[in-house]
């Protein structure tokens, strides 16, 4: 019956408010019984009858006592200052009162007991001779039931009810406020892994709004993995259908003997071997990003010179600058602070880099590596002089398979699109970072680094590429 969140959240608040209310009956019950209605009756006439007697004029004390015990039915007994009886008006059978005692509980009625044990109702005063007068009562007989009936469901009988329905609507309100938002949240949640989902509307206290953003927040990262995903598909299958369909072409024509000639079977043979190397690199590219992505490659840290890094990577191209005309500057400070890292991962970011930026720089510019230190991490800079970078195209560089231009000098379709995207991946294993700047002219990819490092060698921790 009480199943569900809503139905439980209001059990709860309904069961508090039974609760309190039952605590605050017993409690009034408990005073009612120690001061009934009818004591506070009597305990007021006895100072009437009190005010009386002090303020009557003329005549003894003793005269004015039996005058007003005769009229007003009350017992009324005169103590001297040292609480001694010296008047009583009761009669000859009545037993004496002793000066009553310091009430202990302030709010009981005030109760005297007599020597015969009979229970009085009293008032007592000081006079101005410091004598003191009581005005005292028998306590009327009460049973607990009287007390209940007639005290206690007059007085808390209506405006109790009317607090516990108030109470339970309140309930009520505070329970669908809490439970409709978390309800919203299970119904997208069961929608879930549906493209079409739609982010849950933030209302409730603010425990479910937080909840409810980080559902949110979930279902926009689920969406987008699995975007990525059906790009990604896309982005291999397109990748690998170019090759495939050449060597399938070529493989066909030495088999039906299109390729006649030895010159024309070499070409053939060349289109597939190229091709076929072009899918290995995509493999091995796949084969990276996935180790990458899912910490399961190893990085080798030793002690690292930057400088030497650097320098090796320009060497490497140098035959390949002259070729195109495009001239590299390295620029390094005399004293670089070693760094701790994995050095085939960091020659393979570099070389990267410079590739793509030698992709992009047209005959007669100029490619500048630059490296720098701070007291925490190292700084390297790879800037060309090539034709920028796209506004539009900055926030997906690092995007698997993203290619900002193919048809600018390199994009011939031989590079997949994969090597930034694994350029950022290792830069992130090694516990830094790199972002790109581009203006009207020229591109800098900036790498930063962290100086220290706990052990020689560690796990790459698993990251979430962001393919979106």
């Amino acid at each position: 019956m009480f199943s569900s969140l809503r139905s439980r959240l209001w059990l709860s608040y309904a069961l508090l408010i039974v609760t309190a209310l039952g605590l605050v009956a017993i409690v009034l019950f408990v005073y009612l019984l120690r001061n009934p209605f009818l004591y506070r009756q009597t305990i007021e006439r006895l100072n009437a009858v009190q005010t009386v007697l002090v303020t009557a004029d003329g005549g003894s004390i003793e005269t004015a006592m039996q005058r007003a015990a005769t009229t007003f039915d009350v017992r009324v007994v005169l103590y001297s200052a040292e609480r001694k009886m010296i008047g009583d008006t009761a009669s000859a059978v009545e037993s004496a009162i002793p000066f009553p005692r310091k009430r202990v509980l302030l709010r009981a009625a005030p109760i005297v007991r007599d020597e015969g044990g009979k229970a009085w109702l009293y008032t007592l005063r000081e006079l101005p001779d410091k004598t003191w007068l009581m005005v005292a009562s028998p306590r009327p007989r009460l049973t607990v039931l009287a007390v209940f009936t007639d005290n206690l469901l007059p007085l808390f009988g209506a405006g109790g009810l009317i607090a516990l329905m108030l109470s339970l609507f309140v309930a009520f309100i505070f329970a669908n406020w809490i439970a409709q938002p978390m309800q919203k949240v299970i119904t997208a949640a069961r929608t879930m892994p549906d493209a079409e989902a739609k982010p849950v509307e933030v209302t409730g206290p603010q425990e479910v709004q937080d909840l409810t953003q980080s559902f949110n927040s979930m279902l926009a990262r689920v969406q987008s993995s699995q975007r990525s995903q059906r790009e990604f598909v896309a982005n291999v299958s397109h990748e690998l259908k170019t090759p495939l369909t050449s060597i399938q072409g070529f493989a066909q024509a030495i088999l039906d003997g299109t390729a006649n000639s030895p010159d024309a079977r070499r070409q053939a043979a060349e289109v597939i071997y190229n091709e076929a190397g072009r899918m290995h690199r995509l493999a091995l590219d796949l084969l990276d990003l996935a180790r990458l992505d899912a910490g399961t490659a190893d990085l080798k840290m030793t002690a690292l010179d930057m400088g030497a890094i650097l320098n090796a990577t320009a060497e490497k191209f140098s035959p390949q600058l002259q070729k195109d005309g495009v001239t590299m500057k390295v620029e390094i400070p005399p004293k670089l602070p070693a760094l701790l890292g994995d050095g085939d991962r960091l020659a393979q970011v570099f070389t990267n880099l410079v590739d793509n930026a030698l992709k992009f720089t047209p005959d007669g510019g100029e490619i500048t590596l630059r490296a720098s230190a701070t007291q925490d991490e190292m700084q390297v800079t790879v800037s060309d002089t090539g034709p920028g970078i796209p506004d539009d195209a900055l926030p997906r560089i690092f995007d698997r398979f993203y290619q900002a231009d193919r048809a600018r000098k390199g994009g011939d379709g031989h590079g997949a699109g994969l090597g930034l995207a694994i350029v950022k991946q290792i830069i992130e294993a090694h516990g830094g970072r790199i972002s790109v700047r581009s203006g009207g002219a020229g591109t800098s990819f900036e790498v930063s680094l962290p100086l220290s490092q706990v052990s020689e060698t560690t796990r790459v921790k698993r990251k979430k590429l962001n393919t979106s």
